[in-house]
């Protein structure tokens, strides 16, 4: 996972994001479970996860495994953010997400914007969801209570 994520893009000159703070009017949070499957012989991890969204149009999206966060990820006007936690990672810029980060890619088609052509977006019952990228086989699943 580390040498896909150094091939990111990344942007130390943007601002740091503000803080969040999801009782503040305008946010909608919704809570479920996920399984985050890096690819072909790789573990899947389980976890839960939070998705916020702001009327502004920001929105938010963390996984963790209690008590740990593995993925914290941020959208803004134009701009991105994701942290990996455990492995003190932190990528951010602007314009449109990186496409090969899947969980910023989450949160574009969970607030109803396209996906790159190499991910696969599929709404379930109940709330349910899947994000795919059959090439690299990743896969991130789950669902939000409402």
């Amino acid at each position: 996972m580390l040498g896909l994520l150094l091939l990111c893009s990344s942007c130390r000159s943007t601002a740091p994001f503000p803080s969040i703070d999801l009782s503040e009017p305008g946010w909608q949070v919704q809570q479920g479970q996920a399984t985050w499957n890096l690819g072909t012989n790789k573990p899947e991890l389980a976890g839960e996860i939070t998705f916020a969204r702001n009327a502004d149009g920001r929105c938010l999206v963390d996984f963790s495994k209690t008590p740990f966060s593995l993925v914290r990820g941020r959208l803004a006007a134009a701009r991105w953010e994701i942290e990996f936690p455990m492995e003190k990672l932190h990528f951010s810029g602007g314009g449109q997400p990186p496409a090969r980060l899947a969980w910023l890619q989450l949160m574009q088609a969970l607030i109803g914007k396209p996906v790159p052509p190499q991910w696969h977006f599929e709404l379930r019952p109940a709330g349910g969801w899947r994000l795919e990228n059959p090439r690299r086989g990743e896969i991130v699943e789950g669902y939000l209570e409402p």
